[in-house]
């Protein structure tokens, strides 16, 4: 009797974590697709895009750069809300676009997609 309420329990605990499981691999997909939409809407894939370079690193390239850095979240948001001086690749120098939102969840959305590529 044990062995059977066991297991009947395990098959719901997994059953239950399937579940869940989906539910937050579309919100993590709905992020992934309002960061990009941010992004564009902002002009910063006039400079970057996800995968190759442009006239700025890749956005793969910008997150190899700060993996491991735990200052690089807030580094970013700085860079993305205050629009300093960067170098470009060409090596010319220009303001830094600001992203067109000054909600911090949509800032912080944005910049936590970028790392993640």
């Amino acid at each position: 009797m044990k062995l059977s309420i066991s297991k009947n329990l395990i098959g719901l605990c997994v059953v239950g974590l399937g579940v869940t499981a989906f539910p937050a691999a579309s919100f993590a997909a709905a992020d992934a697709e309002a960061a990009a939409a941010l992004a564009k809407k902002s002009g910063c894939l006039m400079c970057h895009a996800v995968d190759k370079d442009k006239s700025a690193s890749s956005f793969q390239k910008i997150a190899a750069k700060w993996k491991g850095n735990a200052d690089a979240q807030t580094k970013l948001v700085e860079i993305v809300t205050t629009g300093p001086k960067v170098k470009q690749k060409d090596g010319s120098e220009q303001d830094h676009k600001v992203l067109a939102s000054k909600d911090a969840n949509e800032i912080k959305n944005v910049v936590a997609w970028i790392l993640s590529q």
